[in-house]
């Protein structure tokens, strides 16, 4: 059969979580699709840490869900453990962390992938990429078959040119040891796209039967589970959860690092690419933060069916002696067993610069791409922009405008724009600190923000979308109610405030007022609100964050406003930088690389100052005034 030829609409390169949601996207919007893995068994391998969510990254899961994906799906059937993080704070940082069986997860997510219709799982290595004229044609797999397809997404995630360093050894293999790709970057070399080195790397795996746990803080889950998908009964998620354990590094596991750190690759300059800023090796962590005694070890349990236990905080490229040295002098692991070792692994990826924001690779029609590719790292990351790309790989063969997500619309516009328009010199890791209009984009109104983009893409049903419509009239109605019903600066009235911790009313005040006391919840106002309609419990949530929030809310709409203003001052596409007078050269240069498509896009462009769009906007207005 060599050198034969199958038709089919998209071609996915890889099965990761990226792969896997691209994959779903365009077979759920009818389009034969066909996605290649390395390994049948690795489809949504979690070969680092086992978990989903986290700070920022459960903002993402939300979103993903909201538009129609399936990662909060998968793993609210397949958790752990569950735990809201940031609870202290604010809401605009809860993040809704889950701890995976990583072995179910993975076998879950290919079950929903084999039962997709218009899906077709292949395992083979993509050797080459086709193109004529400018746009994709199909692909090559290494024993010579040839897809013909009018769309590709590149989900590649750590796996092109991979070699895994663990000290002096160096193996050329994907993460866990799976066969890595060793013919494709070159095929995309030759069609022009550029590639980078990075590189990224976990910890070591214990055996648990050898951990003392006494030594140890144990960590549960919360007493009340919170489903990531909003299609997820509550009551389906309560159940027995395993705990996780916390314990510390201290000076005697650093004196190891330090007098063995000519045997880290790392240090040793035998890696070549860059790794993770904020999720560095523990040589790195003793290196950098040399003040520092002691750095948190988290350890984690990899499954139900496994002893496995995974050291999180402690990723390393060290020599395998060195490794089992520096792990056993920390508290609870001085006994332990390693049933994988910690290693680095290095991967080609994508220049900057050489996307839009349809995650469309620009020099190529037809080719998308998403993840670990696109240069950042995390399970969630890569899920956001998988569903993207799959998204807007069906809208352009169906001649129709992409999907994009603004900044102020969701953390999966500012990942995007982040990958897009900056120049990233290490793998981007989603934070909240990145998003301006955090307290908007909470990972509770994630269904509010971006079901009608899902509605829109096909990927959300009309029955989806009235009930979150519904949701938010109930929402909308319940605030006014709360707004116009006045309570009396009554006995009765300051009788209750008192026994809450609340200071008495002089004058009449509405319920609103009330609420929007810090000690006060929308279900102890309960008490006094005689006319309180029976409402479900996110629309009670949504109703108490949005009064209590509600002078800070209103300040980041009037500044969303500002920054939609700046988003719709459109650049020519033809634009000549070279006619913009006294635009500085690092300035010009980046606008020639990056061609933003707006003023906005162009202010967050590396190397552009206030001064040089203040000189854009002069040269634009000269133009044609009617643009701005």
């Amino acid at each position: 059969m060599a050198g034969a030829t199958i038709n089919t609409d998209i071609c996915i390169i890889g099965a990761g979580h990226a792969g896997c949601e691209a994959a779903l996207a365009c077979a759920r919007l009818g389009f034969d699709t066909v996605v290649f893995t390395v390994s049948a068994d690795s489809i949504a391998l979690m070969p680092c840490n086992p978990n989903i969510g986290g700070s920022s990254k459960g903002h993402l899961v939300r979103e993903i869900d909201a538009m129609g994906g399936e990662m909060g799906h998968v793993i609210d059937r397949t958790f752990i453990q569950s735990r809201m993080l940031g609870t202290s704070k604010g809401p605009a940082v809860h993040s809704l962390r889950a701890q995976a069986d990583k072995s179910t997860y993975s076998h879950e997510m290919r079950h929903v992938l084999e039962n997709q219709e218009n899906l077709t799982i292949k395992q083979a290595e993509v050797s080459e990429l086709l193109v004529e004229d400018g746009k994709v044609t199909g692909v090559r797999i290494y024993t010579g078959i040839t897809y013909m397809c009018r769309a590709c997404v590149i989900c590649s995630g750590v796996y092109l040119n991979a070699r895994c360093l663990c000290g002096e050894a160096i193996t050329y293999t994907g993460p866990n040891g799976l066969m890595a790709s060793t013919h494709f970057s070159a095929s995309l070399e030759k069609a022009g796209v550029k590639l980078r080195r990075f590189k990224t790397g976990t910890p070591a795996r214990m055996d648990g039967k050898t951990v003392d746990f006494s030594k140890c803080v144990e960590q549960k889950g919360d007493d009340r589970v919170i489903p990531f998908s909003f299609d997820t009964d509550p009551a389906e998620v309560q159940k027995p959860q395993r705990s996780c354990y916390l314990t510390y590094t201290n000076e005697k596991t650093h004196e190891i690092i330090r007098a063995n750190l000519d045997r880290s690759p790392i240090y040793a300059g035998i890696i070549e690419g860059t790794g993770p800023r904020y999720c560095p090796s523990i040589e790195d962590k003793v290196v950098k933060f040399a003040s520092k005694d002691r750095h948190q070890v988290f350890l984690e349990p990899e499954g139900d069916y496994t002893d496995e236990i995974y050291v999180d905080g402690m990723s390393s490229s060290m020599p395998e002696d060195v490794q089992l040295q520096m792990y056993r002098t920390v508290p609870g692991l001085e006994n332990v067993k390693i049933v994988r070792n910690a290693y680095a692994i290095e991967y080609d990826c994508l220049c900057p610069g050489q996307l839009d924001l349809s995650l469309a690779i620009k020099n190529i029609k037809g080719l998308y791409s998403a993840g670990q590719f696109n240069g950042s790292s995390g399970y969630e990351e890569a899920a956001a922009q998988g569903l993207i790309a799959g998204i807007n790989a069906v809208r352009y063969l169906q001649d129709r405008e992409p999907i994009i997500i603004r900044r102020d619309q969701g953390y999966i516009g500012v990942l995007i724009d982040d990958l897009v328009t900056k120049e990233n010199t290490e793998p981007y890791r989603m934070m909240t600190s990145r998003a301006e209009y955090r307290l908007l984009l909470r990972q509770d109104n994630a269904d509010l923000r971006l079901r009608a983009a899902g509605h829109e893409a096909g990927l959300v049903s009309d029955e989806k979308y009235e009930k979150t419509l519904k949701k938010e009239k109930m929402i909308l109605d319940e605030m006014d109610r709360l707004d116009k019903t006045v309570l009396g600066a009554n006995q009765k009235v300051n009788s209750f405030l008192s026994d809450n911790g609340s200071s008495p009313l002089k004058t009449g005040s509405t319920l609103s007022e009330v609420l929007a006391r810090p000690e006060m919840t929308y279900e102890i106002l309960s008490a006094i609100d005689e006319d309180r309609p029976d409402l479900p419990e996110d629309v009670q949530e949504q109703v108490s964050i949005g009064i209590k929030y509600r002078g800070y809310i209103e300040r980041e709409m009037r500044e969303v406003k500002s920054f939609k203003k700046m988003e719709n001052r459109l650049i020519p596409d033809d634009i000549d930088y070279d006619d913009v007078l006294n635009l500085r050269i690092e300035a010009r240069q980046n606008l020639k690389k990056l061609r933003p498509h707006s003023v906005g896009q162009a202010m967050r462009t590396t190397g552009v100052s206030p001064a040089d769009i203040s000189v854009l906007l002069v040269y634009l207005k000269a133009k044609n005034p009617d643009l701005l």
